[in-house]
């Protein structure tokens, strides 16, 4: 009889060695080397598939159900489609599981809640925090991915994984968690997420630093990628699309932890309206969203080496705005610590609030607060000029309807439905200011 051939597998990046290792070579994790079976399949009845001419394939019309949440909808493009793999990832505790409890209890279908981590006791209380009344919601405890399947063929609206770090197959000799268990679980979720049409929602964790390599290699497997972002710690979750073959990635979902659960944070406001020196106002893009936001400057005199920090905003780009203000209004900011931070938890991944930096740091450095009517809306070049950002007509309209009065642009839009001071350079806005 032939003895059976193996390797050893990490089971945190899936690098494969002919022996154990204490050390991974490839990510550097110890002893996370696990024997895996490497049996070859000698079947090969299978049979190659049909060619098709391009001109006569029919196109298949996408059609999507409501999640009953806005922001959920609003990052997946328009609603849930039938027979789609999506993975939602994040940090543990972040709410990923409260979130699809809450999706599965806002349904009026039938849909199946598989348990690997807790107990179905404890899914209960959490339900009963959320007020789940869907009486078509099923809980399967179940890690055995083929057992899984079963259930799923008996037909759902919706199937929902929690999470696919704990199910694993039968076929395969490692832990669960491994590389290659998560990669054969989804594997075999797709094929029935595709044969029967059912909408799968896995949850997958990853780290901070993004090092477990579980959910990561399974980005090209899904039909869409959701990161839910957030510290444990803060109220404020935002969800964020990365891939989505049936939306766009540019839109976000913004939630807030309270009491009953995540709940929607649409209209939250990020901003405050005390005139205090070192705070300026700025409206960003997120998709199609506006996002009117705070963000806050502080400038102390250094006894040392000048200390640079940044909370939600680019610290290479501080650095540039720094650089600027020094070369062109003559700030010896070289003498000085800055501080930098985006009010919310918001980060900051466009140019448009440049202007409000700027405006930021002269009014700590001058000790002069910002009338709280303003907002501050640009981009700043290196040679000190203000440039337009995509969207003006966009921000300045949120701005107004959240009560602002004024609006420092690089140009004036078509419609102004708020008084716009148009500034070209850094120079000028010293001069309104």
């Amino acid at each position: 009889m032939a003895k059976k051939k193996s390797v050893y597998e990490c089971i945190e990046c899936g690098y494969k060695s002919a022996k154990w290792m204490g050390k991974c070579p490839a990510c550097g994790s110890w002893e996370s080397f696990v024997e895996v079976s490497e049996e070859k399949s000698t079947n090969t009845s299978s049979k190659p598939s049909k060619i098709l001419k391009f001109d006569e394939i029919e196109k298949e019309e996408i059609e999507r159900f409501s999640s009953k949440d806005s922001e959920l909808d609003l990052v997946l493009g328009g609603g849930i489609v039938p027979g789609s793999l999506v993975l939602i990832g994040g940090s543990p505790g972040v709410g990923k599981s409260t979130l699809m409890l809450k999706l599965a209890g806002n349904l009026d279908k039938k849909v199946l809640y598989v348990a690997g981590e807790e107990s179905p006791g404890q899914i209960k209380i959490r339900a009963e925090r959320l007020g789940i009344k869907n009486k078509e919601l099923y809980l399967m405890p179940e890690i055995v991915v083929e057992n899984i399947i079963e259930e799923i063929k008996k037909g759902y609206d919706l199937v929902i994984i929690d999470s696919i770090q704990t199910i694993y197959s039968q076929n395969i000799t490692s832990a669960p968690g491994s590389v290659s268990q998560v990669r054969e679980a989804t594997f075999e979720l797709m094929r029935i997420a595709k044969t029967t049409k059912t909408p799968i929602f896995i949850i997958g964790h990853i780290t901070k630093e993004g090092s477990i390599a579980g959910p990561r290699v399974l980005e090209h497997m899904v039909d869409t990628v959701l990161y839910f972002e957030g510290d444990a710690s803060k109220e404020l979750r935002i969800l964020r699309a990365f891939k989505n073959r049936f939306g766009s990635t540019s839109e976000i979902g913004i939630f807030e932890m309270t009491k009953e659960g995540l709940v929607s944070a649409k209209n939250k406001s990020f901003f405050s309206k005390k005139s205090i020196p070192g705070s300026a106002i700025s409206v960003i893009l997120e998709g199609t969203r506006p996002i009117v936001l705070e963000v806050q400057a502080l400038v102390s005199e250094s006894y040392s080496i000048p200390k640079r920090s940044s909370t939600g905003f680019d610290l290479a780009r501080l650095n540039m705005i720094l650089a600027l203000l020094e070369k062109k209004l003559n700030i010896p900011l070289n003498q000085y610590d800055v501080f930098v931070n985006v009010t919310g938890g918001i980060k900051i991944n466009e140019t448009a609030a440049d202007l409000a930096i700027i405006a930021a740091i002269i009014s700590s450095f001058k000790n002069r607060p910002i009338s709280k009517e303003s907002v501050f809306i640009g981009e700043v070049s290196l040679v000190g000029d203000i440039r337009e950002v995509p969207g003006l007509d966009i921000r300045i309209k949120e701005a107004a309807n959240l009560g602002f009065k004024k609006a420092i642009v690089p140009s004036k839009p078509l419609q102004e439905p708020i008084k716009c001071y148009e500034v070209k350079e850094v120079e000028k806005l010293i001069e309104w200011m």
